[in-house]
């Protein structure tokens, strides 16, 4: 049976006017940036600003980025919210848009246990029709799914994934034994520096918050593995590797990816408060750093 190529998706920015009002133009422009160099399309992600975003808001950036896509690229919208009953709500009408498939990050805020995760995932996968992603980042929502629940959910005929932020190996190796016991569920790399182990080791791909960087990159790096390319794999996973050393070095990954964009294109905006803002000092090391990886756009 031919293995279907991996896949790289972006979790892309949201972009914002000077108001902190929706900037759809440039969201689109983004989401045609990346669909030009390969990838494809995670909406209202972490990278994206989701836990700023109102309802509608998410529904409209997510009709924009279908409208933007129109059927070149595949796309994934994360639903997730800290209560079952809001995320069924917004899975529903999310489908109803015709996205591809859905991500569902675990409830932050909310501490839940195991068995509430269960419920939680098994609630919404039950409520529509779209493939459901579990999505698992303890770091920031104090929620994980263990590797046990992730087996049990894995069961489900609507459930068909997990992607890992976790950022260990430990976990996503936890996963991808899952993932090998259970054909159909696919894992999806978050850890941009594991994301070429994470395909040597089976993963479906990767879900990127980087490659909003370096899309380009992100693209070849998936492409030379799908190729049996593993010389230029490998260079283009240490150059990734490098970049997210020197850029996450300076704080938030998600406000410094979107500051770095924001450098090589202002109008991207910046994020919602009260997120980080940054500084003449942390503005001149970013430049810095995407002079080095020969990836400023702007003098």
């Amino acid at each position: 049976m031919t293995q279907e190529p991996r896949r790289a998706y972006v979790a892309t920015v949201t972009c914002f006017n000077d108001d902190e009002t929706l900037n759809l133009d440039q969201s689109r422009a983004q989401v045609r940036r990346q669909v030009e160099a390969g990838n494809d399309i995670l909406c209202a992600g972490t990278n994206g600003d989701f836990t700023a975003l109102l309802l509608d808001e998410k529904l409209a950036l997510t009709e924009a980025v279908m409208d933007e896509v129109a059927g070149r690229a595949r796309v994934m919208v994360n639903v997730g919210a800290p209560s079952t009953f809001e995320t069924v709500r917004l899975a529903k009408a999310a489908a109803e848009r015709g996205v591809d498939c859905l991500s569902v990050i675990t409830p932050y805020f909310i501490a839940c246990t195991q068995d509430s995760l269960r419920r939680h995932f098994e609630t919404v996968a039950d409520a529509v029709d779209v493939p459901i992603y579990l999505y698992d980042i303890p770091a920031r929502t104090q929620n994980h799914i263990e590797p046990e629940t992730a087996a049990s959910l894995a069961q489900h005929g609507n459930i068909h994934g997990i992607k890992d932020s976790g950022g260990s190996q430990k976990t996503l190796e936890e996963y991808l034994q899952v993932s090998r016991d259970t054909p159909g569920f696919g894992v999806w790399s978050g850890p941009d520096h594991l994301v070429l182990w994470a395909l040597q080791n089976g993963a479906a791909g990767a879900i990127s918050g980087l490659g909003n960087v370096a899309p380009h990159l992100l693209a070849r790096l998936v492409s030379a593995f799908n190729a049996g390319d593993m010389a230029a794999a490998e260079e283009a996973q240490a150059r990734f590797g490098a970049l997210r050393t020197d850029l996450y070095a300076l704080g938030y990954p998600p406000a410094v990816a979107k500051r770095a964009l924001y450098l090589n294109d202002p109008r991207v905006g910046a994020s919602r408060q009260p997120a980080l803002m940054p500084d003449a000092a942390q503005d001149a090391a970013v430049r810095e750093i995407l002079a080095r990886h020969d990836l400023l756009e702007t003098a």
